[in-house]
């Protein structure tokens, strides 16, 4: 029995099967009016949430726009010879002792160790192989070597500098890493300080490997 939602005047102008039908109707409006606002306000929040992620994703790839290119320097000391510091940097026996993920180098063209070699150097990227190409651009034995690195990611170049300052020998590193493509410029702009990071672990590592090298090059 329906009674007491609406007044006596209104149970009275009506039979009980037209007053539940009445009951039916008015609540479907009400369900209606309800529904319709739920979906208003649904939109309208979907509509704010939609133009966020859109001005997000327009910041990221203004970022790569702005700075295509990342460039840093990093350098380190180590108690050794400019020859045997070297020696060490070019042999690729020990080039996994400090260089993350290495696995091998293969010569793909050139004389090696010349200007215009070209070889493939592998790594193990958590899992995944990961082959990056290296091109000799310049090469002075024993002082510096200048390199072209590029991969479907990213191209780098990169120097390394190797100087006698008192009797200690410097070895320093410039590079400036530039990626393929929109989305790896953006990414390579917002790693720019996590890269860096990796090259100075990168130079760490190298430090203890020369300081603590036992091997007789023959200088």
């Amino acid at each position: 029995m329906i009674t007491g939602r609406y007044s006596p005047q209104i149970r009275s102008e009506y039979t009980p099967g037209e007053l539940s039908n009445y009951v039916e109707v008015k609540d479907a409006v009400r369900y209606s009016i309800f529904n319709g606002k739920f979906k208003f306000s649904t939109m309208k929040y979907l509509k704010y949430i939609l133009g966020a992620i859109a001005i997000l994703a327009l910041g990221f790839l203004l970022i790569g726009i702005i700075k295509p290119k990342v460039s840093y320097k990093c350098e380190i000391t180590v108690e050794k010879s400019t020859a045997e510091s070297w020696a060490v940097i070019q042999d690729q026996e020990k080039m996994s002792e400090w260089l993350p993920g290495f696995e091998k180098m293969e010569h793909v063209s050139g004389a090696s160790g010349t200007v215009g070699a070209v070889s493939n150097i592998y790594f193990d990227n958590d899992g995944q192989q990961m082959v990056i190409q290296e091109t000799i651009k310049d090469i002075v034995p024993g002082e510096s070597i200048s390199m072209l690195y590029t991969s479907d990611f990213m191209d780098m170049d990169y120097k390394l500098v190797i100087t006698s300052v008192n009797g200690i020998t410097k070895i320093s590193s410039s590079s400036t890493a530039v990626g393929n493509g929109v989305i790896s410029k953006s990414i390579m702009a917002l790693a720019g300080s996590s890269i860096k990071a990796q090259e100075e672990t990168n130079l760490s590592n190298l430090k203890k490997v020369i300081e603590q090298n036992t091997k007789d090059y023959g200088n």
